[in-house]
């Protein structure tokens, strides 16, 4: 039975980033990874995907990129790539193919059962596992009819892949709304149903959106700032899309490309779906976010005397909308496929029950389980918006890392 000091569950970004903080302080511990090195990268992403961040601001622990093009946007085989350098420079001590099966807590710490039958101990387990461990499918999806294909995100390659005939997006998110836009343009018929979603340039006043975002300090954004920190973190994520020639992507560029737009899948009954009537209201309230983003950068432009350096802003129009179906039959309207773009959950079977709660979530405060001994790494809105970006999870971790180790936490100085 090896023994070690910490055991980090999960070969990704956040477990890397845990990793090297813990080697920096010469402490011992191993990482355990269920598949290959950045498996969810390899196996669970489509063809055409990359990065929503631009390249400059891939930074982890003990690394910043360095690459000849800092404004455009890394494929999953680019970060892949990234993580396995990072974890090669970084000695890395970790473990393939070991998928984690039981964790058990004891007087003595944690005991980490494996498939492969090894038996890790340690004090501290830090589970870093990510933020889109399982497509979160509506219930609904049961009642649908088995001629139809169903697919998720994880599993959706290119439009080959699917069946002919059309398809139902359910989901208007960066997902949702690339996976659509990339079936009407290969020539499929395409009906997205549009939810809660958060519409945003790729550009704004000539320059990348995150690089504003950086700048009027919405990165950092703190979830302790939040009066409701469960919605902070159910918020919908930026409709945008990474690609070469950094071109938006939104409701309108959806319309463009030849998809049906409708509101919100409701109910399912065989080749039977029903859609809320709350089309216009989504597009109203992500339009009233988007300008109060904008309305921020302004005033950040103004602040800053910036208005001679990136011009004036021209303000993205709001989608132009045709009256939206509530109800459709999908036999009749000849779609084939249902593409679940619903978000995700986690899923910690394998931790003690004690460690979560009601909703399966890991009960922790800033990445600090309620258990002794248990942290958690690479959650969204963990302790800041971008704690499970690429560029934000090093944050995270470094805190986590000081907090296990019993590192001194560096104290804000009283304001004068």
């Amino acid at each position: 039975m090896p023994r070690t000091d910490t055991i980090v569950i999960g070969g990704g970004q956040a477990g890397l980033a845990v990793s090297r903080c813990l080697r920096d302080a010469g402490h011992d511990h191993v990482v355990l990874e269920r598949g290959r090195l950045g498996e969810s990268w390899r196996s669970e992403r489509w063809d055409s995907l990359r990065l929503l961040t631009p390249n400059w601001t891939t930074n982890l622990p003990g690394w910043s990129y360095r690459g000849d093009d800092p404004d455009g946007f890394m494929t999953p085989a680019d970060l892949v790539s990234v993580l396995e350098r990072y974890a090669a420079d970084g000695d890395a001590p970790v473990h393939e193919q070991t998928a984690v099966e039981h964790v058990r807590r004891d007087d003595e710490g944690y005991a980490v059962h494996t498939a492969g039958g090894v038996v890790w101990r340690g004090k501290h387990v830090v589970v870093a596992t990510g933020h889109c461990m399982r497509p979160a499918v509506p219930a609904a999806a049961a009642s649908l009819t088995p001629s139809v294909h169903q697919v998720t995100p994880d599993r959706y390659r290119d439009p080959s892949q699917l069946p002919v005939g059309g398809v139902l997006v359910v989901g208007a998110s960066a997902t949702g709304a690339q996976i659509a836009e990339e079936l009407a343009l290969a020539g499929r018929d395409v009906v997205l149903a549009v939810g809660n979603h958060t519409r945003m340039p790729r550009q704004y006043r000539g320059v990348d959106i995150f690089w504003w975002l950086q700048q009027i300090g919405a990165l950092d954004d703190a979830i302790d700032a939040h009066p409701d920190a469960l919605r902070a973190q159910r918020s919908p994520s930026l409709q945008l899309i990474g690609s070469p020639e950094r071109r938006d992507l939104d409701l309108t560029t959806c319309r463009a490309a030849g998809v049906a737009v409708t509101g919100r899948l409701v109910q399912v009954e065989g080749t039977r779906v029903w859609f809320g009537s709350t089309l216009h209201q989504s597009v109203a309230t992500s339009e009233a976010r988007l300008q109060r983003t904008l309305d921020r950068i302004d005033r950040h432009v103004d602040l800053h005397h910036l208005t001679a350096a990136v011009g004036d802003g021209e303000r993205p129009r709001p989608p132009a909308l045709d009256p939206a179906v509530t109800e459709l039959e999908l036999r009749a309207r000849g779609i084939a496929t249902v593409v679940w773009a619903t978000g995700f959950r986690r899923r910690y079977p394998w931790l003690p029950s004690e460690a979560l709660d009601a909703h399966g979530e890991i009960r922790h405060r800033h990445g600090i389980g309620v258990l002794p001994g248990l942290y958690v790494v690479g959650l969204r809105f963990q302790r800041h918006r971008n704690s499970n970006f690429i560029g934000g999870v090093g944050r995270d971790a470094r805190f986590v890392a000081d907090h296990l180790t019993g590192a001194p936490v560096p104290q804000r100085k009283a304001a004068a």
